[in-house]
């Protein structure tokens, strides 16, 4: 057997890397496509989720990374920057010093899971807090990228795109071909432009027979693409999603008209419905803003937009101990309170439900 090797290596003949390319990799990519039966069940659709939860930093963001950070020190840089809701912040703290660069990572105060704030700090990066919001600290990251000698690898950087894309790429050679629908939270729009790129060139290559239709889900609470107007204060416990002004808004519209795609709101009780549908029916467990695109089939399915038979492709983007608190609580706000028993077997027979031995 031989290890996977990370995206850029693995898709070498697709991507702008050359011998002039130092490879930064972590062995991000390979991330597994699962059956779900149970939103099979709900939906009457072939059900797949692509957990990308499984790459090395806990999200989809190692994808872009990998590639953003290798083409920067090809360019010389010594120090790369971004903005971030979490989780680009830990993937670019990780790449930077895997590559022995320095990474400064911007987040809005005090609205960052402590999981995503630990990675960052881990990994020794120079950590600022912003007092605002995400698109105020991307404003800044790209202020200092243009004027300081630091190398910007937030979504608008097209390296990001490129490195994203891969993941069409591995849906494809599982499949056999393209599925008819995908789904896939939208925060800054980045993956969505970058699976919709994938599947172009799978298309082109003769690779898949179909470009599927790309559904993409904002939280209600920030919303900009399905309003059509910037959101000042965006506002949702989907804190990977919780995003204003998206960078690749342009580009995710060009993309959605280009495969008969759709945008579309979810509350925020939605998502954590989803969220323990995800968790405790399929056995994905995942961040909030993640579970938006089971939310986004189950709403869509009710719609009656998903025939029958129909091959859908979930994209879950992060981890759930990325942001686990709200795994430990119902769906009404409460704690959730283990069972305690004394050390006794019968008493956790009891509990269990377990009949009296013979």
């Amino acid at each position: 057997m031989t290890q996977w090797r990370g995206v850029l290596r693995e898709y070498a003949d697709r991507l702008d890397v050359t011998d002039a390319t130092p490879i930064v990799t972590l062995g991000e990519g390979g991330t597994p496509l699962i059956p779900a039966p149970a939103l099979e069940r709900r939906t009457g659709a072939k059900v797949w989720v692509k957990f990308e939860g499984m790459n090395p930093t806990g999200s989809f963001k190692d994808r872009g990374m990998t590639m953003a950070v290798s083409k920067a020190i090809e360019h010389g840089a010594k120090a790369v920057i971004c903005a971030s809701t979490g989780n680009t912040s830990a993937s670019a703290a990780a790449y930077a010093i895997h590559g022995g660069i320095t990474a400064a990572v911007l987040v809005p105060e005090g609205r960052i899971a402590l999981g995503k704030l630990a990675q960052a700090i881990a990994h020794g990066a120079e950590l600022i807090q912003i007092r605002g919001n995400f698109d105020d600290a991307l404003e800044i990251a790209r202020e200092l990228a243009e004027g300081y000698p630091v190398h910007l690898v937030n979504s608008v950087n097209n390296d990001r795109i490129e490195g994203q894309k891969t993941a069409a790429f591995e849906v494809v050679e599982v499949l056999g071909d393209a599925p008819d629908f995908h789904f896939i939270p939208v925060g800054n729009a980045g993956n969505y432009t970058a699976y919709t790129r994938g599947y172009r060139e799978d298309l082109a290559a003769g690779a898949s027979t179909r470009m599927p239709r790309m559904f993409g889900f904002q939280a209600e609470g920030s919303a900009p693409i399905v309003t059509g107007s910037v959101v000042k204060d965006p506002d949702t416990i989907a804190s990977a999603i919780r995003i204003g002004n998206p960078a690749s808004w342009h580009l995710a519209i060009e993309a959605r008209d280009e495969t008969d795609g759709y945008f579309g709101a979810i509350s925020d009780a939605k998502i954590l419905e989803a969220h323990r549908i995800l968790s405790s029916e399929v056995g994905v467990f995942v961040e909030p803003a993640s579970a938006i695109s089971v939310a986004g089939l189950l709403e869509r399915a009710e719609a009656g937009v998903i025939p029958a038979g129909s091959t859908c492709v979930l994209t879950v983007t992060g981890h759930g101990l990325k942001d686990p608190q709200w795994a430990l609580k119902t769906l009404d706000g409460a704690d959730v309170q283990p069972t305690v028993v004394d050390a006794e077997t019968s008493a956790v027979a009891g509990v269990l439900g377990l009949a009296v031995p013979v």
